[in-house]
């Protein structure tokens, strides 16, 4: 063997063939993809948890607020909208009475949405005839 071609040789083994890149690129195409794809799930969960947390807080106050009204609430159902995070909130309130005469089951639940199907938050609390 010359000493050309021997030079020729050890240059080959020394780089990378063309189709060892292109496998090396889309194996990290592949988990890039993955990576990206996970961090969308992620803000979504994120946007999911933060408006199911704001549902909550808005159920909790409509409780609170009847919890503390000096007149026992009649049962029925009501329907409202509260304000809370730059956001509207609708509201939905059914009272019915329990075995015990001085007790009402109070149930809130709040949507997003007035056409929304299901509640993003559900609050059940009873309330006792102000003495």
């Amino acid at each position: 063997m010359t000493r050309a071609a021997a030079r020729g040789a050890g240059r080959r083994a020394r780089g990378f063939t063309l189709l060892e890149v292109l496998v090396a690129l889309a194996v990290v195409a592949i988990g890039l993809l993955a990576v990206i794809e996970s961090a969308g799930r992620a803000a979504d969960n994120a946007a999911y948890l933060r408006e199911r947390t704001l549902a909550q807080w808005v159920a909790l106050n409509r409780a609170t607020e009847l919890q503390l009204e000096p007149e026992w609430p009649a049962t029925g159902t009501a329907r409202g909208v509260a304000r809370m995070a730059a956001r509207e909130w609708h509201w939905t309130t059914r009272i019915e009475s329990t075995p015990d005469p001085d007790v009402r089951r109070l149930e809130v639940e709040v949507r997003g949405d007035e056409e929304a199907d299901a509640p993003l938050a559900r609050v059940v609390a009873f309330l006792g005839r102000p003495s």
